[in-house]
C-alpha cells in the first residue's frame, strides 16, 4: 500500500508568473451602485412626470419633490435587490436616506449663507460700512455713508464679557458634577438640563427685572452680557459635562495612585485630557449668545451711535442691528441689514477658527513655540551635564601624570 501511495502521480499547482500583484478593491462603493442610483433617479423623474404631466392633475412643486424621492428609494430599493440580499439592501437604503439628508441640510446652509451675501453685497464693498456708525445716517442716505462699527463693538464687548462670566462657573460647574457626586449634584444638573431649553425672551426679562428694576442699573451692554450668560451657562455646563463623563477612570487612578489629590488630579489629568471637548462646549455657548436678539433688546436698548463704554448707555450688537434695519421699508437699510448679517457670519467663523486654534490640540500635544522652548532647555541641560562630566572626570593623560609634572613649574 505504501508503494501504491508513492508510485501515484502528484498533481502539480500551477506557479503564478511574476509581476505585480494586482491591488484588491476595498471601496464600498461599485459600478453596480453607481448604475443602480442613476438608473433609479431616471426612472423615478419619469415615473413622476407622467403622473403629475398626464395622470393627475398636480401643480405643486413640493410635492413633486416629495413623490420623486419616494419613488427613487422604490426604485433603487428593487434594482438592488437583483445583486443583494436583504440586510444589504436595507443598508444601502439606509445609507442612502441620510446622505440625501445630509446633502439637503448642507444645500439649505449653503443657499442660506449664499443668499445673505448677494443681498447685502452692495454694502459690503465700501469701507465705510466697517469704520463708520449710523449717528448721522438717514434712512435715504446712499450706500457710500453709515456703516456698522457700533454694533461690531458691541458684540465683540458683550460676548467677551458674557464669556468671562460663562466659562469659569460652566467648566467649574461640570468639575463638580462630575467629581462631587451625590444628591445635591442631581438637583444641579436637573435644573441646568431644565435651563437648556430656556426661551431667550424669558431671560432677558429676568435680567430686566432683577439688574435693571430691582437694581437700578441703566440699560447698557453690561446687562445684555448677563442676559446672554444666562442663555450660555446651562449650554456650556451640559456640553462640558458629557465630554468630562468620557475621561477614561484609569487616568484618574493612575493619578490618584501616585499620590496626587483629586483636584490636582482634575487640574493636570482630567482637563487637559478634555480640553478639544471643553473648547467645543465654550463654542456651543458662544454660537448660542452670540445670535440672540430678544435678550439685548430688553436689556441693552438700540442706538445708532459708537458707544464703546458697556457699562453705560445702550449699546447695540450685530443681531440686533440686523433686525432693526431689515425691518424698515428703505432698500438702503435692508440691505445694510443683509450685510450686517454677513459679517456676523463672519465673525461667528473667525471666532470659532480662533477657539479650535487655541483648544483644539490633543491632550499633552505641544505648540511649536513648546517645542521649540523644549528643545533649547534639552540643548542647555546637555550642556550643563558635559561640563559637570569634565569637571569631575578629567581626561586619563591629566589623572596620570607623575606628581612633579603635576605641581607645576620649579619656583627656583
Amino acid at each position: 500500500m505504501t508503494t501504491d501511495l508513492l508510485d501515484k502521480p502528484r498533481t502539480v499547482l500551477p506557479v503564478a508568473e511574476d509581476g505585480p500583484e494586482a491591488r484588491r478593491s476595498t471601496s464600498t462603493v461599485h459600478g453596480s451602485d453607481l448604475l443602480a442610483l442613476a438608473g433609479a433617479a431616471a426612472g423615478s423623474l419619469a415615473l413622476t412626470a407622467l403622473l403629475f404631466v398626464w395622470v393627475a392633475p398636480f401643480d405643486s412643486a413640493l410635492g413633486f419633490v416629495v413623490v420623486a424621492y419616494l419613488s427613487f428609494l422604490g426604485l433603487y430599493a428593487t434594482l438592488v435587490s437583483f445583486d443583494e440580499d436583504g440586510p444589504a439592501v436595507r443598508d444601502k437604503v439606509a445609507a442612502v436616506v441620510w446622505q440625501s439628508l445630509a446633502l439637503l441640510l448642507l444645500s439649505a446652509l449653503v443657499m442660506v449663507v449664499a443668499f445673505t451675501l448677494w443681498r447685502g453685497r452692495s454694502a459690503l464693498v465700501h469701507l465705510n460700512f466697517f469704520t463708520e456708525d449710523m449717528s448721522s445716517t438717514g434712512p435715504l442716505e446712499p450706500l457710500t455713508r453709515g456703516g456698522m462699527v457700533h454694533a461690531i463693538v458691541g458684540t465683540l464687548e458683550q460676548i467677551t464679557i458674557s464669556l468671562l462670566v460663562t466659562v469659569p462657573l460652566g467648566l467649574a460647574c461640570a468639575v463638580f458634577l462630575n467629581e462631587v457626586p451625590g444628591r445635591y449634584a442631581r438637583f444641579v444638573r436637573t435644573i441646568v438640563e431644565a435651563m437648556t431649553a430656556l426661551p431667550s425672551i424669558v431671560a432677558g426679562l429676568f435680567i430686566y427685572a432683577t439688574v435693571i428694576l430691582m437694581l437700578g442699573i441703566d440699560k447698557s451692554g453690561f446687562a445684555a452680557s448677563l442676559a446672554l450668560s444666562v442663555m450660555m451657562l446651562p449650554i456650556i455646563i451640559r456640553a462640558a459635562d458629557v465630554v468630562l463623563r468620557l475621561v477614561p477612570g484609569s487616568l484618574r487612578e493612575a493619578s490618584y495612585a501616585l499620590g496626587a489629590s483629586r483636584w490636582r488630579t482634575v487640574w493636570t489629568v482630567v482637563l487637559p485630557t478634555a480640553r478639544s471637548g471643553l473648547t467645543t462646549a465654550v463654542i456651543l455657548g458662544t454660537a448660542r449668545g452670540i445670535g440672540e436678539t430678544s435678550p439685548v433688546l430688553l436689556t441693552s436698548g438700540v442706538n445708532a451711535g459708537l458707544n464703546a463704554d458697556p457699562l453705560n448707555g445702550p449699546q447695540i450688537s450685530l443681531p440686533l442691528a440686523t433686525f432693526d434695519l431689515v425691518r424698515s421699508p428703505q432698500p438702503t437699510y435692508i440691505v445694510r441689514g443683509f450685510g450686517t448679517a454677513a459679517l456676523l457670519m463672519a465673525l461667528v467663523l473667525l471666532l470659532f477658527v480662533l477657539a479650535r486654534v487655541v483648544g483644539g490640540r490633543g491632550p499633552g500635544e505641544l505648540t511649536c513655540g513648546q517645542r521649540h522652548r523644549r528643545v533649547l532647555a534639552s540643548r542647555r541641560d546637555v550642556e550643563r551635564m558635559s561640563a559637570r562630566a569634565r569637571r569631575h572626570h578629567p581626561p586619563t593623560g591629566a589623572r596620570h601624570r607623575p606628581a612633579a609634572d603635576r605641581s607645576g613649574p620649579n619656583p627656583a
